[in-house]
């Protein structure tokens, strides 16, 4: 996460200092209100087209849930073949996303994001055209590559222009991030519900199109040009883009995610592949002189390795309650998706309403803290419920399970920047988004192993019990964290 000699010059945040520059018009900031207001740097013209890009990766991977029975009906394939249209995207998602950072450093975000939008255009059309089922998993690829430009480039941008402008923490823009995500996580399976009964199962790729035509159009008004890119040789851009590098983190990342995906019936050569590829990984990243992750940087910075552990662990509950909640309402209480969905959705409405007060008031340390007791009081309500149990108490569980993911979202997105520099922030966030996929991956084995063949009260509390020990981790793993600040802002 070093930037390159090719890179623009560090901005004052890399040195510990912050000035005050007055936004260039180039930039993309609103026009000045009435009288004396002055512009604001992050406003509407420079965030929504990063946001936009943002959350074409969490609507892609809900959407097509809705979509593979079709798919798997035209193309006459099985359930687990189609599957591998949401997998495939986990991965090079998990992979694309810290490699993503790295080319942002040496060839500038914007032209990142904008590159990335461009290959969401290709994928977009690619999955229309599919003739069989190999082809759509070249463009569910395309799509995880294409949108994972997109967040860590967009908080390079915004860091950017923080820092040009002398701002502190964004901390409403940060919550942005954190609240899009959300809501295109939870609109994604409706939306693809709509889509694919209206127009066919296709239009779930189509609609990249329009959307990515969008993201590329705005950007191209609302964010100013990168910094020019000094001309070097073949040879030095290979060693500066650190390609075996890249080929270590991804073959390690995918043997993990792929024994994580199975502990059930688990391969532990794959377990001991990931192992030794870290290992070689670790080795070479700490002598290369342009590594995709500074690992002696790292190394030091244990406030940000603790950040990546909070991140597996929230997202390793929320997914592994919400999931295993839905499930076992449906098998044990006999309830059908249309009521589970229902119960769910005051989950979501209030991991909204609370990111969105914890990040216009710069929280981290207690939202983080909060966010572990909420699951540690939602394991306890799990524990309390069975078959029989009423509605009520259900909703009052996802309630919890809303305030853990409301609560945890921003302030670790936002901890993350306060532990990074600008040089390393692009990197830094495609890794934090490679730690979520860790949890989210690593939920489904962990209700498999809970639950085993069937969702029973059981298995529902043999979860609970999971989840209380993870609620507690993370409340213990905040709580003696002295680093982990109280608010937002400069330091």
């Amino acid at each position: 996460m070093t930037a390159p000699d090719a890179a623009p010059a560090p901005s004052p945040a890399d040195t510990g200092k912050r000035r005050l520059a007055p936004p260039r018009s180039a930039t993309g900031a609103e026009a000045p209100g009435q009288g004396d207001r002055p512009p604001n740097p992050l406003g509407w013209r420079f965030t929504a087209p990063l946001l936009l890009g943002s959350t074409l990766n969490p609507i892609n991977s809900s959407m097509i849930a809705t979509a593979l029975v079709g798919i798997g009906a035209d193309f006459r394939s099985s359930p687990g073949a189609t599957a591998g249209l949401i997998s495939v995207l986990y991965l090079c998602s998990a992979v694309a996303q810290p490699t993503m950072g790295k080319l942002s450093v040496l060839f500038g975000p914007r032209r990142v994001f904008l590159s990335g939008v461009a290959v969401l255009l290709l994928a977009g059309v690619v999955g229309v055209l599919a003739p069989n089922l190999g082809v759509l998993l070249i463009s569910r690829a395309l799509i995880g590559i294409g949108t994972s430009a997109c967040y860590p480039t967009a908080m390079a941008l915004v860091r950017r222009r923080a820092d040009e402008s002398g701002i502190g923490v964004p901390g409403r823009v940060l919550g942005n991030f954190s609240i899009a995500a959300q809501v295109t996580a939870v609109v994604g399976l409706p939306l693809g519900g709509v889509l694919a009964g209206a127009f066919g199962w296709r239009a779930l790729f189509a609609v990249n199109i329009p959307l990515a035509l969008l993201a590329f159009t705005f950007t191209l008004i609302g964010v100013a040009k990168d910094a020019p890119v000094r001309k070097q040789g073949l040879g030095s851009l290979l060693t500066m883009l650190d390609l075996p590098g890249i080929a270590l983190f991804a073959g390690a990342i995918i043997s993990l995610l792929v024994f994580l995906s199975a502990l059930t019936t688990p391969d532990w050569w794959l377990a001991v592949l990931a192992v030794v590829l870290t290992g070689v990984l670790l080795l070479r990243e700490r002598h290369a002189r342009s590594p995709l992750i500074d690992v002696g940087m790292l190394g030091r910075n244990g406030p940000l390795q603790r950040t990546y552990l909070r991140t597996v662990l929230a997202a390793l509950a929320t997914y592994a309650s919400m999931y295993g909640a839905s499930q076992w309402m449906e098998q044990s209480m006999g309830l059908n998706p249309a009521t589970v969905g229902l119960i769910l959705i005051p989950l979501s409405l209030l991991s909204i309403v609370v990111a969105r007060v914890v990040s216009a008031r710069a929280w981290v340390r207690w939202p983080l803290i909060l966010a572990g007791v909420a699951l540690t009081l939602s394991a306890g309500v799990m524990l309390l419920v069975n078959h029989s149990s009423g509605v009520v108490l259900l909703i009052g569980m996802t309630l919890l399970l809303g305030l853990t993911n409301g609560f945890s979202s921003f302030a670790n997105q936002a901890a993350l920047y306060l532990q990074t520099t600008a040089a390393e922030i692009a990197v830094a966030s495609g890794l934090l988004r490679t730690s979520m996929y860790l949890g989210a991956i690593g939920s489904s084995s962990l209700i498999g192993i809970a639950f085993g063949p069937s969702a029973t009260d059981a298995g529902f509390h043999a979860l609970a019990w999971i989840l209380l020990a993870i609620g507690a981790s993370m409340v213990l793993l905040t709580a003696f964290d002295r680093s982990v600040p109280a608010v937002a802002a400069e330091h």
